[in-house]
């Protein structure tokens, strides 16, 4: 049974002007199929929107973040973060698969959890999100949920370590987790930023980025390193 609606504007802290774009996002054809009186229309259309309006929103946030790296680079961060395992991952994280409207043999077959379908999912609310409320609606929702817990390490794999210092710290109560911009250095167009995570007085973790963001993340990893937690 799908969640409803109204619990996920919540937890998105977004409220749709025109919810049946909402309704449309979630709506899976195999539910349109079993409901054809019910005027319902599936997310196919918005699924194909919003896939374009990633790629615009990925290479906007890509081209001012990192404004050293080449064209190849971007181009490959890029694929990193418009394919499906990395659209899987973000709907997961948002748990978009317990809203989704599906038909009952869908249901049966575990379509719910279905890879491609959380992939299909996420690109058809970005595609709702965009038609609803425009282009700086995404670039808030992407920057707040998706790209604030973005780092590039080594081969463009896409990590998120402050998130992985959050679940760890919160699984063992350990405490508030703050981070600090202790130095900004570098020109203005090679600017570096130095942030420092602590947990009260601790100290547990010291990184160098080219944004605030990356700082950050750098500093989570040595974190979680100095933790050494089983």
């Amino acid at each position: 049974m799908n969640a409803d609606l109204k619990q996920l504007e919540r937890k998105l802290q977004i409220e749709f002007n025109n919810r049946k774009l909402l309704k449309q996002a979630f709506t899976h054809a195999s539910y349109v199929n079993e409901h054809r009186f019910s005027q319902s229309q599936d997310n196919e259309r918005l699924e194909f929107l919003g896939d374009a309006v990633l790629e615009l929103t990925v290479s906007e946030y890509l081209y001012n973040e990192h404004p050293n790296r080449p064209e190849g680079e971007l181009t490959k961060m890029r694929a990193a973060l418009v394919r499906e395992p990395s659209l899987v991952k973000f709907a997961e994280a948002l748990e978009f698969g317990k809203y989704v409207l599906l038909g009952k043999g869908e249901e049966l077959t575990g379509g719910r959890n279905r890879p491609a379908l959380l992939a299909d999912v996420f690109e058809s609310f970005i595609g709702a999100l965009y038609l609803d409320q425009g282009l700086a609606a995404v670039k808030k929702f992407l920057d707040k949920h998706i790209f604030a817990g973005l780092i590039v390490e080594g081969e463009l794999v896409l990590t998120d370590f402050k998130t992985e210092l959050q679940e760890l710290t919160q699984h063992h109560n350990m405490g508030v987790l703050e981070y600090r911009i202790v130095e900004e250095k570098g020109p203005a167009h090679e600017r570096e930023f130095v942030s420092e995570v602590y947990m009260g007085s601790q100290r547990l973790g010291r990184g160098n980025g080219r944004s605030k963001k990356e700082a950050e993340q750098k500093a989570a990893q040595i974190a979680l390193s100095t933790l050494k937690l089983p």
